[in-house]
């Protein structure tokens, strides 16, 4: 097995098109049949289903294209850390943030990049908490913003920023920043929720379970902006940190108050894998995003966060 055939089955899967992926590799197409067949001898498992509409990947297929993508991206990786740069740091690193916190830190991340490690490339990739720790423990990112709750003893992390949830709804329900209120007091509006495994989710339910709450749930979804969209079209309130909604609190579109419930805040940390070696180009992303990060709370662009990292 080696790199060409795996960008072959790469390719024929992007492309949809044997064709079409025989003139992007720059190669006639008996050759690319060739390498596929070879791969799948050494697989050991048809990876193709071949018919009229060509070739298209089966399970298997499917299966392997996974680690085939993760294999190709690594090299690309490896290639950028070690290609003589006169000293520069370089590389690719890819960057999980939390859908709350990717509009105020993405821009400035990049910008900061550019300016002092112009030959860092980034990959920035947004989601929820729990798919960002899967995504870190299997290697398809090198650093991102979790949730202190429930991390695995695999990450290295540097708690960052301590935040209060906030319970939000549309104005007129006398929600206000001055009058924090009580999981228990809002128990029966209907909420909308995150779906799990959303780590903010999982705090709401850990204090409902504590107190024996039962919440009225009448949505969950997968997306914040989904999440707010609900709330702004009358179906309820929700339950997210003040970034999220520093924009439409402040054109009046949403009011909320913060949550007093021991429990109903988050510490945010920086993780990273320990079983991978942390390159240059990570450390330096990762300081660089620690410093945007600060200067978002120190400017006020991060309101009601605490800053918490001991340096």
């Amino acid at each position: 097995m080696d790199l060409k055939q795996l960008k072959a089955l790469v390719t024929i899967a992007e492309t949809a098109n044997m064709t079409r992926a025989a003139e992007v590799l720059n190669i006639v197409q008996p050759a690319l049949s060739r390498q596929i067949s070879m791969l799948e001898d050494e697989v050991g498992a048809i990876l193709f289903e071949r018919g009229r509409q060509g070739m298209i990947l089966n399970q298997e297929g499917k299966t392997f294209l996974e680690y085939a993508r993760r294999i190709l991206h690594e090299v690309e990786k490896a290639k950028a850390e070690v290609r003589p740069s006169s000293g520069t740091v370089s590389g690719i690193v890819n960057v999980g943030l939390l859908p709350s916190t990717s509009d105020l830190l993405s821009s400035m991340l990049l910008r900061r990049l550019q300016q002092q490690y112009p030959e860092i490339r980034i990959t920035i990739t947004a989601g929820y908490a729990g798919h960002l720790q899967e995504w870190l423990e299997v290697g398809e990112i090198d650093v991102a913003l979790l949730y202190a709750a429930k991390l695995s003893s695999s990450l290295n992390v540097q708690p960052l920023v301590q935040e209060k949830l906030w319970f939000v709804s549309l104005p007129g329900n006398g929600l206000r920043p001055d009058k924090p209120v009580t999981l228990n007091r809002m128990a029966d509006k209907p909420i909308i929720l995150p779906s799990r495994p959303h780590g903010l989710r999982v705090l709401v339910d850990r204090v409902g379970r504590e107190n024996n709450l039962q919440l009225h749930v009448v949505a969950e979804t997968n997306s914040m902006s989904v999440q707010k969209r609900l709330v702004l079209d009358g179906h309820g309130y929700t339950i997210l940190p003040s970034i999220a909604i520093a924009e439409e609190l402040a054109l009046g579109h949403l009011e909320a108050a913060p949550l007093t419930d021991a429990g109903l805040s988050r510490t945010i940390v920086l993780a990273r894998s320990r079983e991978r070696n942390m390159t240059m180009s990570v450390k330096c992303v990762m300081q660089t995003l620690s410093e945007c990060i600060r200067t978002g709370i120190e400017n006020g662009g991060w309101a009601h966060a605490q800053w918490i990292a001991k340096n």
